[in-house]
């Protein structure tokens, strides 16, 4: 798949309802904290994240909650695809390892499921879902762009 495809697949997503963006705007901070203990709690947390990497972890789950809170306020697909290629190879060159996406994104699924209305969680389940299921595109596409700007 290429960077327009998955732009592509990004532009089928559709904006939450502003009563979802409001509710998760509410919890955002509990969220993110949430998502930290557990993953910090997890015993291959190191295999994820690269000894040392915890705080840059626990920042990143602060940042993530923001950058979501912000993808259901004003959604534009290009900023999505852009940031998370971004993110994917700053983390990489930080020690992350790509099972580190799915671990953590898994995580912030079952606090949504558990801790939203079920009507937020189903207006927002679907960017989690396409993140989720993008994680080897999002690997290769920014393995190609750190190879070209080799």
């Amino acid at each position: 798949m290429t960077r327009d495809q998955i732009l592509q697949s990004a532009r089928k997503l559709n904006r939450p309802p502003e009563t979802a963006t409001a509710e998760f705007a509410g919890k955002r901070d509990q969220l993110s904290a949430m998502a930290g203990q557990k993953l910090i709690e997890r015993p291959d947390v190191d295999k994820l994240i690269g000894q040392g990497n915890q705080q840059m972890a626990e920042d990143n789950n602060r940042n993530f909650a923001r950058f979501m809170e912000s993808v259901f306020t004003e959604y534009q697909p290009d900023v999505l695809v852009e940031t998370v290629l971004w993110v994917f190879r700053a983390y990489r060159s930080h020690g992350f390892q790509t099972t580190y996406w799915a671990t953590n994104l898994n995580i912030w699924v079952d606090l949504l499921k558990n801790q939203m209305s079920a009507d937020t969680y189903q207006a927002l389940y679907p960017f989690y879902h396409w993140l989720i299921v993008n994680i080897p595109i999002f690997v290769k596409l920014s393995d190609d762009a750190w190879e070209h700007s080799s």
